[in-house]
């Protein structure tokens, strides 16, 4: 559910704060809401849930409540009919809201038939359009290639980690290979090692029955529950690149959903949201013909405005071993890379952008905190490649490191920028993409 879970974020953000209306506060407290953190008692908690019988109803009108009902129940049988003596579904800490998103895809068939119904239901405002940036039913997975040829699979690997041993992949040197007899004799070693450790993983996640395909790398399939995003280990390379692979770990190149590139194509803005660089934005930008569409879309050079809103901290991602940290170039070169990237590079081909006054192709704009914690930003040599920087006002992030947006003058920064005149044929000003 990890597409679910991404969208869900974005649609309870955009649920209005309505004081006056109990029942959208009742509406976005359950799609917000998480099970419990004992697997035993979050079982009991979604049955409690599916029969209506938990106080989150509470507040929620007869009529939407069975109509979000069938679709947990749906999601529910799905579960049930898949439930194996190897393979139980774990309901710890499981979003209530990504479980709806799941089961109106299973039965509408369309990741985006179900966005559309969680927003008809929480009232999103109809001028606001949540886009999956692939529409598939099928999940999609990267790795990431650091910079001393490691290669780490999965997400959450890459990201928050939730066990040592899968913070750091294999590097490129010694993946495994699926050809080789392990019946060989060879001389023992750490690649016929980590064959063996691998092989014996494989196996072992083959005997369970579940919805992954036979032979599917196991970092893929397990289940990444109980995590920290801070106090991770440290990568011990900064990211080179990441990229899309199939079940067995193939890089493949998707398609984005046709939606998202007539979006770009008629915007005259796009937003670099804040989030994690490497598994949030960079995902969407990679995907085939994205990276044009920013660059040149409509054939009038792109959006007019293009705005990288810079994190108000660095996370596992965006630091190294070494006290490497990233700077706002450094974010901006990225975005390049992989909008440069997706244009038509060959599978595996890591594409540098030689000429830095290519940056402004993709980032005209950097909006950023100043204070401990945040990212660095090259003001002056930004300033010369063309493209603007706008410090504005935060607070101390009481509940970790760096700072965070003050909504209200995040707000103004974009309007001075956005409320710029775009004079170009079939731009609106109003026409704004965000990426996150």
């Amino acid at each position: 559910m990890e597409g679910a879970r991404k969208h869900l974020g974005r649609l309870v953000r955009l649920i209005p704060d309505s004081p006056t209306s109990p029942e959208t506060a009742a509406i976005k407290t359950f799609f917000n809401h998480r099970l419990t953190a004992d697997s035993a008692s979050a079982r009991e908690e979604w049955l409690d849930i599916v029969e209506a019988r938990h106080r989150l109803w509470s507040g929620i009108p007869s009529e939407k409540r069975e109509l979000i009902r069938s679709f947990l129940n749906n999601i529910n049988l799905e579960i049930v009919k898949r439930a194996r003596p190897t393979s139980v579904f774990n309901f710890q800490s499981a979003s209530v809201g990504n479980l709806f998103l799941t089961g109106a895809r299973l039965f509408t068939g369309s990741f985006e038939s179900a966005i559309y119904l969680l927003g008809a239901i929480t009232g999103v405002p109809n001028n606001v359009n949540v886009i999956p940036a692939i529409n598939s039913n099928f999940s999609h997975h990267i790795s990431a290639g650091l910079e001393d040829g490691t290669v780490i699979t999965g997400q959450n690997a890459i990201s928050h980690p939730s066990a040592p041993s899968s913070s750091v992949g294999s590097s490129a040197s010694t993946l495994p290979s699926y050809t080789q007899d392990q019946h060989d004799i060879v001389p023992d070693s750490a690649l016929t090692h980590h064959h063996r450790k691998f092989s014996t993983e494989l196996s072992a996640h083959d005997r369970i029955e579940d919805a992954n395909l036979p032979g599917s790398l196991p970092t893929l399939r397990k289940q990444y529950i109980t995590f920290l995003k801070t106090h991770t280990e440290a990568l011990p390379s900064p990211i080179s690149r990441i990229w899309y692979i199939n079940p067995y770990g193939q890089e493949i190149r998707p398609a984005p959903n046709p939606k998202v590139l007539d979006s770009i194509n008629a915007a005259s803005c796009v937003i670099y949201s804040i989030g994690s660089l490497y598994t949030s934005i960079l995902p969407c930008m990679i995907l085939r013909g994205v990276g044009e569409a920013v660059r040149n879309g409509g054939g009038y050079g792109g959006p007019q405005f293009k705005i990288l809103i810079l994190n108000g901290s660095l996370d596992r991602e965006t630091r190294a071993a070494g006290g490497y940290e990233f700077g706002a170039r450094d974010f901006i070169a990225a975005i390049a890379k992989a909008c440069k990237g997706s244009v038509g590079s060959a599978v595996g081909e890591d594409t540098d952008v030689e000429d830095e006054r290519e940056f402004r192709n993709y980032v005209t704009h950097v909006i950023h905190l100043q204070g401990q914690g945040t990212p660095r930003v090259e003001k002056e040599e930004l300033g010369v490649l063309g493209i603007e920087t706008v410090k504005i006002y935060g607070r101390r992030d009481d509940g970790g490191e760096g700072m965070v947006y003050d909504g209200a003058a995040l707000g103004q920064a974009l309007e001075a920028i956005i409320g710029r005149r775009d004079d170009r044929p079939g731009r609106s000003r109003r026409n704004t993409l965000g990426v996150s």
